[in-house]
């Protein structure tokens, strides 16, 4: 059976819902306001859909020092995605509504954890609501289940090992990227040697992803000679990157690394240098 590992169009997942009971997930999140997603979600959402929380739910805020949104342990890990449902085998659709941004955190963690059978959908919920595809309010929940998952513990990196880094790539916005602002971590800047690719230049102005050749054409002049498995992506605190990593993988690419706790993580410790460009 034909299952998607990267990106899912609206008429596949709707075939898939009807027919194949597919794991759904919402994962619309606002920094700006931590309950909105949450609350978009009971008042519409797509039919099956779960909700997770970026904050509650994929991440572990207890964690000092960490980052921002520092990832959960491989335990938890196994423990939320049995909760959802997910077992050996069971294609995931995942969602949200700005490009992906919360929706690839939870790709990237399934596809951490061997489960490859996880696809984000292209155009997230804007793009199911404007095509006038069912939707339904409250909350749902699945059967628990026990999910079984090994971590491919070469995609992650930790911030000690950032120094040794074949190629290290910056996902956030290029004012950010400079210095010139910083609207959400103490200090401006980015890390020593990092290149810049914003990561919504993975999608068209309505949101679509572009065209794997298109992706495969810009990722390759970024990786150069290097494998895509030696390229590690950071972001503010380890959710947007996983946006560059989704359309990496999408291009046919491979997977790249992530470092999970990212500028938020790194620009908290005095000892580590910083780069700010004039």
């Amino acid at each position: 059976m034909e299952y998607f590992d990267t990106i899912i169009n609206l008429q596949q997942a709707a075939a898939l819902i009807e027919n194949d009971n597919p794991v759904v997930v919402d994962c619309r999140f606002y920094l700006e306001d931590v309950d909105r997603g949450r609350t978009a979600y009971e008042a519409g959402h797509i039919p099956t859909a779960q909700y997770a929380h970026v904050n509650e739910d994929l991440s572990d805020l207890s964690i000092p020092d960490a980052g921002r949104h520092p990832l959960l342990s491989e335990g938890d890990m196994v423990n939320l995605f049995g909760r959802l449902g997910i077992t050996t085998g069971r294609q995931v659709i995942v969602y949200d509504d700005t490009n992906g941004a919360g929706a690839a955190r939870l790709w990237w963690m399934l596809r951490y954890m061997s489960h490859d059978r996880v696809a984000v959908l292209d155009g997230g919920f804007p793009a199911w609501k404007e095509a006038g595809l069912p939707l339904v309010a409250g909350i749902e929940r699945r059967e628990a289940a026990i999910f079984v998952g090994r971590p491919r513990q070469e995609m992650l990196v930790e911030m000690e090992d950032i120094t040794g880094v074949t190629l290290l790539v910056d996902s956030r916005a290029p004012e950010r990227f400079r210095g010139e602002i910083e609207p959400i971590d103490p200090v401006a800047g980015h890390i020593p040697g990092a290149i810049n690719r914003f990561h919504k230049l993975n999608f068209d102005e309505n949101g679509r992803i572009l065209p794997d050749a298109v992706l495969r054409r810009h990722f390759e002049e970024i990786l150069g000679q290097v494998p895509a498995s030696e390229a590690t992506f950071y972001c503010g605190s380890g959710v947007t990157a996983c946006n560059n990593l989704l359309a990496l993988a999408h291009a046919g690419l491979g997977d790249g690394r992530l470092y999970a706790g990212s500028w938020s993580q790194w620009c908290r410790d005095p000892q580590n240098p910083i780069v700010v460009e004039q």
